[in-house]
């Protein structure tokens, strides 16, 4: 049994796995470093996902501490999507806050599992775009709860919508959004989306990235377009009421963008603490990914094949994480030709609700003999085996800290969020990675980019050109340089928790503050 906790902190986790992954580990550490009692709220389809993500952290001289981990389902309604659905998820979250106040059971809906009461929560920490649920607590709270932002992001895409302009942000735009929703009365997510979202030919000169047209944030057309002006308002009245921020992040990969985000917390009297990397590294963490995957042995003796027959660094890893997916889905057949065509193993993963994979194209994977599709892939046990080589990622966050942790080089494929900000610094500031700007789509793709001066076509046969060039490149000599830029920030990323590490530093400096 762990000596008795003194302090019980809340998590709020969303339906995002780039987002919810990450603070699993950021749980487990903290209570390695000081027994806590933490109530981990997440969605009904992550209940299981995270309680094996929270099983990998531990090793036989730290499982007593997983107990101390109770999560919680919360079922909110399945028949609504975006907005509405994110909305209703907070609201269900509201009403387990409230037993947890009241000092009641909180029962989860899919095990149906009761939560025993601890003592009450003095600590909520929440994923950056939950203000409804941050207001909410702020309400049924009986004292003052400090409540911390979880920004599972990079920090220079945080910077420019949310900053003041003197800090290399564009300031509030809230009141201007407050005006036109009182003088239009037209729904807040569709003014957000105009006043927050469509871009301009404005040059943004952001921390850690290369100077940007404000448009280059909007590589690709989205499937869910309307959704992200209601997310981004959400984390602008977030970032602007919360008690402190938790980056998940790493120091070593954006130390210049870190730091100004702290400079901005500082001006009122807020602090900044930055915990990344957040990869499991206990004797677990290995086989408890691949219970996450149903394909995880046939993707095992598919990499072992791969590295006897075409040697190490030689397989290509694609994936665009469990959300996002490109506009055009002939870009991705074109560019899956040329891979072939140069003879590349490669191990797919297309676990967006969008990833539909044509039978044609599978039929022609299987003669070709040397691919693989994986609907949810262990993804940092492909990136850690010898064989892989490079990684094709749409560079959420959470994929290019793995990347990184791993060595493995990228070609960046980017869509929307904070994944065109990390794309431009990995390839153009870091010089670990290649970007591809050929599948770029209207309505904002096709314009000039700044820092190279170059204006995408988006044709096929243009997909398909780049393509055979960046691979070539990175199974080159060039290849080879940019694998050893990688291999020296890999090495600065993973002492981050040295013992005198900035993570493991600000995981204690965090710790501290906390209830006795």
């Amino acid at each position: 049994m762990p000596s008795e906790p003194t302090a019980h902190i809340v998590f709020l986790a969303v339906e995002a796995w780039g987002h919810t992954r990450a603070l699993c580990t950021f749980a487990c550490r903290l209570i390695e470093e000081r027994p806590l009692y933490i109530t981990f709220f997440a969605g009904p389809s992550f209940v299981k996902r995270v309680e094996d993500e929270l099983s990998r952290n531990f090793g036989p001289e730290t499982e007593h501490l997983r107990e101390l981990i109770r999560v919680v389902g919360l079922n909110s309604p399945d028949d609504i999507v975006g907005v509405k659905q994110l909305r209703a998820y907070m609201d269900v979250f509201s009403d387990a806050y409230q037993l947890i106040v009241d000092e009641q059971p909180v029962t989860c809906s899919i095990t149906g599992k009761e939560i025993k009461p601890v003592m009450p929560a003095e600590v909520v920490i929440m994923d950056f775009i939950c203000a409804p649920a941050l207001e909410a607590v702020r309400n049924i709270s009986q004292k003052h709860v400090k409540i911390y932002a979880w920004a599972p992001t990079q920090a220079s895409f945080i910077i420019y919508p949310n900053a003041p302009k003197h800090l290399g942000g564009r300031g509030d735009l809230r009141p201007e959004i407050m005006a036109e929703l009182a003088r239009s009365g037209r729904p807040l997510e569709e003014v957000a989306q105009e006043l927050l979202i469509l871009p301009t030919d404005s040059v943004v000169n952001t921390p850690g990235i290369p100077p940007m047209y404000e448009y280059e944030f909007k590589p690709q057309a989205l499937a869910f377009d309307g959704f992200q002006g209601f997310v981004m308002v959400m984390m602008q009245s977030f970032l602007d009421q919360c008690d402190g921020l938790i980056l998940a992040t790493a120091e070593p990969y954006e130390a210049e963008a870190i730091a100004h985000i702290t400079e901005w917390y500082r001006e009122t009297s807020r602090e900044v603490y930055t915990v990344g990397h957040l990869l499991p590294s206990s004797k677990n963490a290995a086989t408890g990914e691949k219970k996450q995957s149903e394909k995880a042995e046939e993707i095992s003796q598919f990499l072992q094949t791969s590295l006897e027959t075409d040697g190490p660094d030689s397989l290509l890893y694609i994936s665009f994480g469990s959300l996002y997916w490109p506009a055009k889905t002939e870009d991705i057949w074109a560019f899956l030709d040329i891979v072939m065509e140069k003879n590349l193993p490669f191990i797919f993963s297309h676990g967006s609700p969008f990833g539909v994979i044509p039978s044609e194209v599978v039929e022609k994977v299987n003669t070709y003999g040397k691919g693989l599709f994986s609907k949810w892939s262990p993804q940092q046990t492909i990136l850690s085996h010898p064989a892989t080589g490079w990684f094709v990622t749409h560079c959420g966050q959470n994929s290019v800290m793995e990347a990184i942790v791993h060595g493995v080089p990228m070609v960046c494929w980017p869509c929307d969020g904070d994944q065109p900000t990390n794309a431009a610094r990995l390839s153009f500031v870091l010089d670990v990675a290649y970007e591809l700007f050929e599948v770029r789509t209207e309505p904002y793709g096709l314009k000039p980019i700044l820092r190279n001066g170059k204006t995408p076509i988006g044709t096929v046969e243009a997909i398909r050109e780049e393509a055979c060039s960046v691979l070539g490149n990175a199974f080159g000599e060039d290849g080879v340089r940019k694998r050893a830029n990688i291999k020296k920030l890999q090495e600065a990323v993973l002492n981050t928790w040295s013992e005198n590490g900035p993570a493991r530093r600000d995981l204690r400096r965090f710790v501290a503050t906390l209830p006795k």
